[in-house]
Parts: C-alpha cells; structure tokens; sequence
C-alpha cells in the first residue's frame, strides 16, 4: 500500500522528488501480483488498462525531462501513433516499461540534483494547450508530475479493484 512518507528531507528539492516518487509508486503497486494479461485488460467503460497507464505515465515523466534538459525526446509520437502511449505494442511487458522507467527516475533525479536552481526556467514547446513562447520552472515541472502521476494513479486505483477487488490505494 502507497504510504505518506513523514520523513523530514531538509530541503525543497527532496521534498518535491519525495513526492514523485510516492505518486510514482502509487501506480507501480497497482501491478503488483498480476500477469500480463491482467495488466493489459480493460475491465471497465473505460480504454485504460494498467500496463497502459504505467507505459503512459513513463513517456510522460520523459518527455517532460527532455523539454526541461532541452533536448529531442527520443519516442516523439506523431498523432497516427499516439494511441501506442496507452498500451504495450513490440514485445514491450510491464516488466520492461517499469525498467524503462526506473531508468528515467534516474535521470529526472540526477538532472534535478544537478540543476543550480529550481527557478531554473525551459520553453514549452507549441501547443494548443500551452501559451505561446510559454515557459516553466524545474519546480513547476516537478509538481506537474506529482499532479500526473497522482491523477493516474486513481485511475489505476480503479482500474485494479476492478480487476480483482484490490484496492493499492487503501
């Protein structure tokens, strides 16, 4: 089960990573104990699975690391393929995308250590959803994923109890 950490981190930038990873491993518990199979199926109105958001939550947490380091996101998807960010296509398995992500909380947690100052600001990219020539902090970053990441993880929450009646989340 998810649990609130209370341990006191001395610093602003530990406290907003303590609280990705929490959120972060939200989502992981609700995989725990199911097979892939389990983890692809869709057991509600609903066309997300688990290994769907976990995938998911895995390119989002990288794309926003490569617009904060400013370089080229390697999985890029156009809009043909953008339905793939919400399921495991190629031989991908949750036991895959968890290392895929694993390796990105390395390097979110590296790129955050390194960074002189959270205030430290990146441009947003052109999108509808962002304003034009938009640009936000490491800090406004780091929040968005706890925002992300907790988001999805109530619906994985679902998601999961409707698949065998376990609740990760309480």
């Amino acid at each position: 089960m998810a649990q609130i950490s209370t341990e006191v981190l001395g610093d602003e930038r530990g406290t907003l990573l303590a609280f990705v990873e929490s959120q972060r491993a939200a989502i992981r518990e609700t995989l725990l104990g199911l097979d892939e199979e389990q983890a692809a199926s869709r057991p509600s109105v609903s066309e997300l699975s688990l290994s769907g958001v976990l995938k998911h939550v895995a390119e989002c947490e990288l794309a926003w690391l490569r617009m904060a380091q400013q370089r080229p996101n390697e999985l890029q998807r156009t809009e043909e393929d953008r339905s793939e960010s919400f399921r495991l296509v190629d031989g991908e398995s949750v036991a895959s995308v968890l290392a895929f992500w694993d390796g990105i909380r390395q390097e979110t947690e590296a790129f955050v250590d390194a960074v002189p100052s959270l205030d430290v600001t990146f441009p947003l990219p052109p999108a509808p959803w962002f304003p034009q020539d938009g640009k936000v902090s490491i800090r406004w970053m780091l929040l968005h994923l706890v925002e992300e990441f907790a988001r999805h993880a109530g619906h994985a929450d679902i998601v999961r109890e409707s698949i065998d009646g376990t609740k990760a989340m309480g």
